[in-house]
């Protein structure tokens, strides 16, 4: 079942049970899907479902840290449970050490000596790890390991 299907299929369980996260994230889900699609002018594929998605945690994660700087714990714990629903649809996410280990492998296939090659190294490593590490990690690890910390 491809990603979208499922997100209907869940949309009607959580109106049954009444799972109020479950479905206003479903939705919220949903629509940017539709939005996507009616951008493109075309469907949606598992890939572009799973960009939005990723997105989408991005910007609560940014919400978490803004409410928790104002003391809205209330709204960064609603913000927190709607990751938790968009992340059951994602891939299962890689360790710092399975990052490592792509890391390490492109850097020496590349041959990329210091921190001017940050960019390079991480253009070969994104694909192979798209939807399933967050960028700023990638990154981070790739600095360290360019930069011979």
């Amino acid at each position: 079942m491809d990603l979208k299907s499922r997100l209907n299929q869940d949309l009607k369980e959580a109106l049954k049970a009444k799972d109020e996260v479950k479905l206003r994230t479903v939705r919220m889900l949903l629509t940017a899907i539709k939005n996507l699609e009616v951008e493109k002018m075309t469907l949606a594929t598992d890939e572009d479902i799973l960009q939005i998605m990723s997105k989408e945690i991005k910007k609560r994660q940014e919400a978490i840290e803004m409410y928790e700087k104002g003391g809205r714990q209330d709204l960064a714990q609603a913000e927190r449970q709607e990751i938790e629903v968009i992340q059951s649809y994602m891939p299962k996410q890689l360790s710092e050490e399975e990052i490592k280990e792509i890391a390490k492998k492109v850097i020496s296939e590349l041959n990329l000596k210091g921190p001017k090659d940050v960019g390079v190294a991480m253009k070969a490593i994104m694909p192979q790890v798209k939807g399933r590490a967050d960028g700023k990690l990638v990154n981070k690890i790739v600095s360290e390991l360019l930069s011979g910390s």
